[in-house]
């Protein structure tokens, strides 16, 4: 027997017992999700999301809607890149062994693509008196599908920073303008 059967003949005998009362999941696309219901409700789903990528809206995020399924967002800054700390060169020295460095997001093309798309932003930023990460941050809460979001820090100031993002509403003349820099 495969591990992946013997870990969910496993998951599947301690539900059966009661001693699963709450199922999360990550990263499953809409057949996983759809395959699991019936054995068990998932109640949160953890995939990755922000402003760089949004391929859970059109399916996911309606599904998880309707069947009352929490999301819990990782990487809501993109690795860091929607904190609006990146540049090429600064993408260029880091450490050879930082993921990044072969990620889609931060190589070429799309890592220009995405400078730009942060250099638009800034403004919307600056217009309503927020940082970057906050906007990045609030901009992934505004989704009523959202339990939460996993902002990652290296220092403490940056979960104080951060951490006020709960409270920012964009307004739906902004969450356009952004749809539009997003889409462009």
């Amino acid at each position: 027997m495969r591990k992946s059967k013997k870990v969910g003949a496993r998951w599947l005998s301690w539900w059966r017992a009661g001693k699963i009362r709450y199922a999360g999941v990550s990263n499953f696309n809409m057949e996983q999700l759809k395959r699991i219901q019936p054995i068990h409700p998932v109640t949160s789903l953890q995939p990755p999301y922000s402003m760089l990528r949004r391929e859970v809206e059109e399916e996911i995020l309606p599904y998880c809607r309707e069947n009352q399924i929490g999301i819990v967002a990782y990487s809501p800054m993109q690795a860091g890149l929607l904190t609006g700390r990146f540049s090429k060169e600064r993408v260029q020295n880091l450490p050879a062994n930082d993921w990044r460095k072969a990620n889609p997001f931060f190589t070429s093309p799309q890592l220009e693509a995405n400078l730009s798309i942060i250099e638009q932003l800034r403004p919307v930023a600056a217009q309503m008196e927020i940082t970057l990460p906050q906007l990045a941050l609030a901009w992934v809460l505004r989704r009523s599908e959202m339990t939460a979001a996993i902002a990652g820090a290296r220092r403490p100031e940056q979960i104080l920073e951060t951490v006020k993002a709960g409270e920012i509403v964009i307004h739906d003349e902004l969450l356009l303008k952004i749809d539009r820099m997003l889409s462009a």
